[in-house]
Formats: C-alpha cells, sequence, structure tokens
C-alpha cells in the first residue's frame, strides 16, 4: 500500500491568503492540529497549531509567516511504512502527499494511516494468532510458511519484535484457522517453541472491532 492511495479526500489546503485565524477552523472542524499550505498545486509546507498560537497576529495573512515545517511530506510512491516513520518521527497529525515536483495531490490523517494498516495487516480477518520465539539467527520465514502451508493454512500477516537483551526474537503470525491443534503440533513437531496463542472466535473478534471503533472515534475527538 503506497501514500496515494490513503489520501484523505475531503480536507482542503490552506492558501497563503488564508488568516491563522481561518487555520485555526479548518483544524476545529477537520481535528488536526497540522494543515498543508499551498500556492499554485505546489505544496510550501505545513502550519502547527502551535505555530499559529505563536504569530504575534493570528489575523495576518499565513503567507507573511515561515513555516516550521517546509520538509514535511511524502511522495506518492512512498510504502505505508515509510509513512508511518515519519508521522512518528515529525510528530504529525497529518501529512501531504506530492508528486516528484511537489504538486500537491493530498494529505494523509493519522485515521487514515491507521486505516491503512489495518487493511494490510487482516485484522479484521477471521483467523487466529500464534507466536514463535526463537533465536534471530534460525528465523526462516519461507519454511515457518512451509509449515503452515503443508497444514492447508495460509498466513495472513507476519511481524517480528526483538526481545530486549537477546538475540531472540518474537515472530506473530495472523492465520486463516479458527483451530491451531495441528499447527502447533507441527510446530513443535519442528523444534519450534511456540510462546502463545489467541483463538479467534466472534467474541474476540467482535472486541478487536469494538476496540478498533474507540480508536477511531478517539483520533476524531
Amino acid at each position: 500500500m503506497i501514500a496515494k492511495s490513503l489520501i484523505n479526500e475531503y480536507i482542503p489546503p490552506l492558501r497563503t491568503s488564508d488568516t491563522g485565524k481561518e487555520a485555526l477552523q479548518h483544524m476545529e472542524i477537520f481535528k488536526v492540529s497540522h494543515l498543508p499550505i499551498v500556492n499554485n498545486l505546489i505544496l510550501l509546507g505545513i502550519i502547527s497549531e502551535n505555530d499559529i498560537y505563536n504569530l504575534n497576529d493570528p489575523e495576518q495573512p499565513l503567507g507573511n509567516h515561515k513555516l516550521e515545517l517546509n520538509n514535511a511530506y511524502v511522495y506518492e510512491y512512498q510504502h505505508i511504512y515509510e509513512v508511518g516513520q515519519i508521522f512518528f518521527e515529525k510528530d504529525l497529525t497529518l501529512i501531504p502527499v506530492v508528486k516528484e515536483n511537489k504538486e500537491y495531490l493530498g494529505c494523509i490523517t493519522l485515521k487514515d494511516l491507521l486505516k491503512g494498516f489495518v487493511k494490510i495487516t487482516n485484522i479484521e480477518k477471521v483467523g487466529s494468532i500464534i507466536v514463535l520465539e526463537m533465536n534471530i539467527r534460525d528465523y526462516s520465514l519461507a519454511e515457518i510458511a512451509r509449515i503452515v502451508e503443508d497444514e492447508n493454512a495460509k498466513i495472513l500477516s507476519c511481524y517480528i519484535s526483538e526481545l530486549p537483551d537477546s538475540t531472540k526474537i518474537l515472530v506473530t503470525l495472523k492465520v486463516n484457522l479458527e483451530d491451531l491443534t495441528r499447527l502447533i503440533s507441527s510446530f513443535n513437531r519442528f523444534n519450534y517453541v511456540v510462546r502463545n496463542t489467541f483463538l479467534d472466535n466472534s467474541y474476540i473478534r467482535q472486541m478487536y472491532k469494538e476496540r478498533l471503533d474507540y480508536l477511531f472515534k478517539y483520533l476524531e475527538i
């Protein structure tokens, strides 16, 4: 999933002729703390809520003020992981998407980013989660996938996390199975350590859905 596919179609950019007061009104409407400023289709930068509060005169046009975030943007072809990294590094609530010549295409909010992650990790699909613990040198996704597929299952998503002060990692798999009994036996047979499992059922799926709904509502506050 790339940046262009995450663009929010409803948030218009600011113009240099808009005032700080108008920018704050737009931020309140769209529940963000940053907005892009565009002139003749070219992105000039981002202005933040704090920048506006620091202005001597919020009635002055934004074009009269220097932008602190003039290099916060992503190109249309960048992967969602890169987009997330820039969000984190720059502590943003919104990021512009541009072409190579900095022509403005739209923006991505935190909520849009989260929806993208939900989609690519198949959180809402039926399945169960199994967590394997192993030394990093023993990790082989090809072998893990073969074991899963030998049980007539598919890996829906996979991610790796490192254990602190250790050479071991945790490999978290979501698979399209509701009963993990045979798959756990297969991993044990190949000397994999099954650290944890989370079995899928209607109650758990509903719980995950409710938590995601609460998170989306929180992002709109």
